[in-house]
């Protein structure tokens, strides 16, 4: 393994698990003292992004014997960042509600579940039934406008065939008139 990559990895545990503890101590905290401890914690979460990508460029130069095993350890990595980015706007959050809304609409989530869940924390008077049924309403308008577009595509293909046909036929009328007038006036 490479050296380099080891010194990377050492310093973004380091940092990974500072960022643990500074994450806990952050969640205790009230007012400046936390907006100041938050500000750290960007910091570090910027430094240890820019070291994931320094073992990326590492481990994509080596052999890829090598390579394999440092992707994988990387891949944990990530993953491991993306948890922590998520509890850093979990105790920025000025509410709990906020900060799952927010985790739901960053991860891109449109399982129904999910969903619910927001909706349910923006609008709590609502019935999930009739978020369901709009939903349902939602998707089957996009499948109709779906069908629509190749309705009208396969009639625009038609149309453009049937000119052609048209225009094609109007030119063999013209030749063979041609033709006729001019051996009638010919001989």
């Amino acid at each position: 393994m490479s050296e380099v990559f080891e010194g990377y990895e050492r310093q973004y545990c380091e940092i990974s698990a500072s960022l643990s503890r500074k994450c806990a101590a952050a969640s205790a905290l009230d007012g400046e003292k936390k907006k100041q401890k938050l500000s750290e914690i960007q910091a570090d979460v910027q430094e240890s992004e820019l070291l994931i990508r320094k073992m990326d460029l590492e481990a994509r130069s080596l052999q890829p014997s090598v390579k394999a095993g440092l992707l994988a350890k990387l891949r944990e990595y990530k993953s491991d960042l993306s948890s922590v980015k998520s509890e850093v706007k979990r105790v920025s959050a000025p509410n709990a509600h906020q900060a799952t809304r927010e985790e739901l609409l960053e991860a891109g989530m449109s399982d129904t579940l999910a969903l619910q869940l927001t909706f349910s924390i923006t609008c709590p008077g609502v019935c999930p039934n009739e978020l369901l049924l709009l939903l349902l309403t939602v998707t089957c308008v996009d499948d109709y406008i779906g069908k629509s577009k190749k309705i009208l595509a396969s009639m625009s293909k038609r149309m453009d065939r049937n000119k052609w046909i048209v225009g094609g036929i109007i030119a063999a009328l013209i030749f063979a008139i041609l033709f006729i007038l001019y051996f009638k006036f010919a001989h």
